[in-house]
């Protein structure tokens, strides 16, 4: 499945998102990381790094959907325009930053969220 990302430049660019129940599972956390980071999913899917806090939401989003989807991290750098071994220094990256109480409450609150199938909390 092909879809069209508007870019902060106004350009459409091809992303490639995974087979449809993985792209579904893709679509739900862009769309909760967006609406609960108050960031466009056209910046959590930009090629460039963006500012940090649109990186640590992109790396968020990049580990809730392997970890609470279950999607591969080859699927999930395809989507987000990055090679697999970045999606997997993101997962090990958040993964690091759960030993934060406040962190890792705030992930346990997205994963009901997702797994909850509910999007508002």
């Amino acid at each position: 499945m092909t879809v069209r990302i508007e870019t902060h430049h106004g350009n459409a660019l091809p992303e490639r998102l995974p087979p449809a129940r993985e792209g579904d599972g893709l679509a739900k956390v862009l769309a909760l990381i967006s609406r609960e980071r108050k960031i466009p999913i056209r910046l959590l899917v930009h090629v460039s790094r963006c500012q940090a806090d649109t990186a640590r939401a992109r790396q968020v989003a990049m580990y809730l959907a392997h970890v609470s989807k279950g999607i591969s991290l080859t699927a999930i750098g395809t989507a987000f325009g990055r090679d697999r071994t970045t999606v997997s220094y993101a997962c090990s990256l958040i993964e690091d930053l759960r030993d934060d109480t406040a962190f890792d409450a705030e992930l346990d609150r997205l994963e009901a969220l997702l797994l909850g199938g509910g999007e508002h909390g």
